[in-house]
């Protein structure tokens, strides 16, 4: 019997490898969603270019307008395209545990949540050393702040059935994501 499709949202705090976990997802065969496209949809239709402040000024409009759910909601038709063609759905940039709750509401035990974690001076050096806006210590610190008291990041992390350790090179990353992976093929 061929198992039923699932949906991933991959979560962690910033600089932890989701996207490039994501990746790794769509390499296998998964359809991503992408949260943030809700931001660049609406910067869009507001004539606005893409900065950082922007961005960000967008998001808090969103959240202020709808509530801490509103990208999940903005995004699960797309969710359900995907899930009811039958793919493997991937979800990158699930922030919020109202986002959580939205979605597992609608998918119940098909939907996943994998938390990439790494500790935190590591994460900080990776972060220090980005070539794409890197950002001194301070600011990830003041990111974390933001971003767990803010924006309800912290409930998905906690709350993640499955958890891979990323302090380690890509290529260990790699690794330990395609046994999680095929593990959910069984």
């Amino acid at each position: 019997m061929k198992k039923q499709n699932i949906i991933v949202a991959v979560v962690g705090l910033c600089g932890a490898g989701k996207s490039e976990a994501t990746q790794i997802f769509i390499k296998n065969g998964y359809e991503r969603v992408y949260f943030g496209d809700a931001t660049f949809e609406e910067l869009k239709r507001q004539n606005l270019p893409i900065t950082p402040e922007n961005e960000r000024k967008i998001r808090e409009e969103l959240r202020a307008k709808g509530d801490m759910a509103i990208y999940a909601k903005l995004s699960e038709r797309k969710i359900r395209d995907f899930f009811e063609a039958g793919k493997n759905v991937v979800i990158e940039s699930m922030y919020s545990w109202s986002e959580y709750k939205y979605i597992k509401e609608i998918y119940g035990d098909n939907f996943k949540v994998l938390a990439i974690v790494v500790d935190k001076d590591k994460r900080v050096e990776r972060l220090k050393n980005r070539p794409f806006r890197p950002l001194k210590a301070e600011e990830v610190l003041k990111r974390d702040y933001t971003e767990i008291e803010n924006i309800e990041k912290g409930g998905p992390i906690a709350i993640a059935d499955h958890f891979i350790i990323n302090n380690g090179e890509l290529k260990d990353l790699d690794r330990d994501l395609q046994k999680y992976i095929d593990s959910l093929k069984k």
